[in-house]
């Protein structure tokens, strides 16, 4: 099995998924991110909402592609937790910026 190659801050995202304190350094201070229609704007309500998805959900997310669209980069991801229909794949769309992600929208 090959190993995927994430640019670095993504990577980090996903490396810090239980970590809300590590998740927050992966984003720039005005980052968006968008989680099935519901969009938190800036470190902290990401850093926020991260943190109680994870204990909600215990979710573990394992990537297995990636693709360049434009400006994006799109992650296909497996997602199993404590959760309807869990495991299932999700799509997550980073737009990086100075090493940092810019904005991030997961949809199913």
């Amino acid at each position: 099995m090959s190993t995927l190659t994430l640019p670095e801050p993504i990577a980090a995202y996903f490396a810090a998924e239980h970590n809300p304190e590590a998740l927050a350094h992966c984003f720039t201070a005005q980052a968006v991110m968008t989680d099935f229609g519901h969009t938190y704007t800036g470190v902290e309500a990401i850093q926020a909402f991260l943190a109680e998805a994870s204990a909600k959900y215990s979710a573990t997310s394992v990537p297995f592609a990636i693709e360049q669209e434009d400006e994006f980069q799109l992650v296909s991801t497996k997602v199993s937790g404590n959760f309807p229909g869990s495991p299932i794949i999700l799509s997550y769309r980073f737009h990086l910026e100075r090493g940092l992600i810019a904005s991030l929208e997961i949809t199913a």
